[in-house]
């Protein structure tokens, strides 16, 4: 066996075709498209790599691919956080040890060349896109931008010697008993309690500026979250407004100010998966945009939505920001757009305050999420 670096056209696909081996017989699996996951690995196309560097690498034995990694770097990460770490993601690995172990010690290899002490992952790039792997939950389709894999993947990367780092939750809203009706005196109590706060939509109107203003609180409440947490640069905001402005429902994207001045926001998708899940990873077949269609056909039948970010300012914290943001998420999805649950992930195990207020309004833990780390002096 051994693990080369992707270097030319046909590694690079095989990198890409490789989970079709591994989830070949897993119904929750959700098969990415492939063009989005060749701009991700693209440094013309994926904002990441204007500023860290990342390597591939594929494990082939006796011919055949058996496994595959990402090693990443990131120095605006390191410099934010006063730390020296480099990053593993996109680990897909048949389930043998060795392999597993074998694609560990070149990522490891890589980290260490570029002067990093540990290693932390799995994190494609960094925390601010998909990370963890998944330790419970295995009995559902993962949503928008959230990750899956085999149940053998934590032992085989706890065999290797990774410690847990963090644990992230996702929550379910199902909503059977009508959550939204349930809590509907409350949201008009704390809303008459909340002098000068007003929630609204998200303006396409003013789409640049309302981007800018939650970006304000982002920046200023993500200091006090995980260290995890790494600045966004502006290429990654506008990557990110991108994907919102063509596929968001402005409805769904919440703004709080008090006084005219942000406090909050929360940011709701569509669960896109839904759409793209019969698209077997194809937008185009023998040419013809058979895929694209089947796409958009599929936006109209979306039944879930993924609540991706729920963010206050501290100092409005346990005011009833954050509640009021996601009954007023909840109220939307469930009569206007006919959502029938939805997800809101990922949160941090030791933010006990918005665990409590996501538990409060109805919500269930039911997918954790590890990230892991190694010391590699």
């Amino acid at each position: 066996m051994i693990v080369k670096e992707v270097s030319t056209s046909k590694e690079l696909a095989q990198f890409i075709d490789f989970p079709w081996q591994i989830y070949r017989n897993d119904p929750y699996w959700i098969p990415p498209l492939k063009i989005d996951v060749r701009n991700t690995l693209n440094p013309k196309k994926h904002p990441f790599l204007k500023h860290g560097d990342a390597v591939k690498f594929l494990a082939v034995r006796d011919g055949e691919v058996v496994g595959r990694i990402l090693a990443s770097d990131d120095p605006h990460y390191n410099e934010q956080n006063g730390t020296n770490i480099g990053n593993f993601g996109l680990f897909e690995s048949v389930d043998d040890q060795e392999v597993a172990d074998s694609l560990f010690e070149r990522a490891s290899a890589w980290v260490r060349k570029k002067g990093r002490n540990a290693i932390m992952g799995p994190t494609t790039y960094s925390t601010n896109y998909e990370c963890g792997a998944l330790i419970d939950g295995f009995d559902s389709p993962p949503r928008l931008m959230m990750p899956h894999n085999p149940p053998y993947y934590p032992q085989r990367i706890e065999a290797w010697g990774f410690k847990k780092n963090k644990d992230l939750y996702a929550w379910w809203f199902n909503d059977p008993y009508d959550i939204v009706k349930k809590w509907q005196p409350f949201l008009e109590r704390i809303t008459s309690r909340q002098t000068g706060i007003t929630v609204r939509p998200f303006s396409k109107r003013n789409f640049e500026n309302d981007v800018q203003r939650c970006m304000k609180i982002y920046d200023h409440a993500r200091k006090n979250w995980w260290w995890a947490c790494v600045k966004l640069t502006d290429a990654e905001v506008h990557y990110y407004a991108k994907q919102l402005s063509i596929f968001g429902d402005e409805n769904m994207v919440l703004l709080a100010e008090k006084d005219g001045e942000p406090i909050g926001f929360s940011v709701t998708m569509p669960d896109l998966n839904e759409a793209i899940r019969p698209l077997n990873g194809r937008l185009t077949w023998r040419g013809l945009p058979i895929g694209i269609w089947r796409f958009y056909r599929g936006l109209k039948q979306i039944e879930t939505a993924r609540m991706m970010v729920l963010c206050v300012l501290p100092e409005y914290r346990q005011r009833g920001i954050a509640e009021r943001l996601i009954l007023e998420t909840l109220n939307y999805g469930k009569n206007t757009r006919k959502f029938k649950a939805g997800e809101l992930s990922w949160t941090d195990e030791d933010n006990a305050k918005i665990n409590r207020i996501i538990e409060r309004v109805g919500a269930k833990r039911y997918k954790t999420y590890r990230v892991y780390i190694k010391s590699l002096k």
